[in-house]
């Protein structure tokens, strides 16, 4: 049924406006032709991000959307924070270790950052 079909990252914000500061300008997403009135619309390589206002933006406590970075984990990393990104530390993950904003996770690498309505975003890679 919906395994033939292509699925949508949904990410709700507060303001438009800086979430588009926040996924352009940090991020360096591009948006789509065709917008919606109170929304946002991505689309690069496989995948597609939907950004539209609600008021429970941020309540979420769990990750939104993972972005596979593959080997360029770490040079991303350092690109974002060269933007002003933040990234989260989780010491209490099992199995994980902390160095400097990368968990190692045996061969896997996971950096995770926040949007500024406190949607988690993971990108992880090896």
């Amino acid at each position: 049924m919906l395994g033939d079909h292509d699925a949508i990252a949904t990410v709700a914000v507060k303001d438009l406006a800086r979430a588009k500061e926040f996924y352009e300008g940090k991020l360096g997403l591009k948006l789509t032709p065709q917008q919606e009135p109170g929304s946002l619309s991505y689309q690069g390589g496989k995948f597609a991000l939907f950004v539209y206002e609600s008021r429970y933006a941020g309540t979420n406590q769990a990750t939104a959307v993972t972005w596979d970075c593959g080997k360029d984990v770490e040079s991303i990393v350092q690109e974002l924070k060269s933007k002003g990104a933040t990234f989260e530390h989780y010491p209490d993950l099992p199995d994980t270790k902390i160095v400097g904003d990368l968990h190692l996770a045996g061969p896997m690498k996971l950096a995770w950052l926040k949007d500024p309505d406190g949607n988690i975003h993971a990108l992880a890679g090896t």
